[in-house]
C-alpha cells in the first residue's frame, strides 16, 4: 500500500467493515469454522471491483481467516471425535484446545484494532498476511 494515499470516508468503511464482518460472524458461527471463512469470502467477492484499498483490506481479511479456519477446523473435528468417544481425552488436546483459544483471542484483538485503525484511515499490515496480500491484490488491476 502507498503511505501517502489517504483514503475517502466510504472507502475507509467498505474497508473497515471487511473486518467487522469477520468479528461479527464468529460470535454467531463459532462452533463451525467454515461460516467465519465463508461470509469473508461473500465480503471479499461483493467488494472486489471496488478500490484498490478497499480491496486490499477485503484480501488481507480474506488471507487472515485460511490459518484459523484451519486451527478451528482441526480443533472443531477433534472435539467431536471425543465427545462420540471415537478418540480419547488426553493433555494433548487441552495443550491444542489451550493453543486455539490463545490463537482466537490474538486475532479477535488484531481485527478490532484493524478495523477501527483503517476507519480512521490509517494502514494497517499485518506481519505475515501483508506480503501475501500484495502478492493477491496489485493496484494495477484497479477496475473503475
Amino acid at each position: 500500500m502507498k503511505d501517502y494515499y489517504v483514503p475517502q470516508g466510504y472507502e475507509r468503511e467498505a474497508a473497515a467493515h471487511s473486518y467487522l464482518m469477520s468479528l461479527l460472524v464468529v460470535m454467531v458461527g463459532l462452533p463451525l469454522p467454515i461460516v467465519n471463512l465463508l461470509a469473508t469470502l461473500i465480503f471479499y467477492l461483493a467488494n472486489r471491483h471496488k478500490t484498490y484499498f478497499v480491496r486490499w483490506h477485503c484480501t488481507q481479511a480474506l488471507v487472515s481467516q485460511v490459518p484459523l479456519f484451519l486451527v478451528n477446523c482441526v480443533l472443531f473435528w477433534w472435539s467431536m471425535r471425543i465427545l462420540f468417544d471415537a478418540a480419547p481425552l488426553s493433555s494433548f488436546y487441552f495443550a491444542y484446545l489451550f493453543t486455539v483459544v490463545l490463537f482466537n483471542l490474538i486475532d479477535f484483538v488484531a481485527t478490532f484494532h484493524t478495523m477501527v485503525s483503517v476507519n480512521k484511515g490509517r494502514q494497517v499490515d499485518w506481519y505475515v498476511y501483508a506480503p501475501l496480500t500484495d502478492m493477491l491484490c496489485r493496484p494495477n488491476s484497479e477496475r473503475r
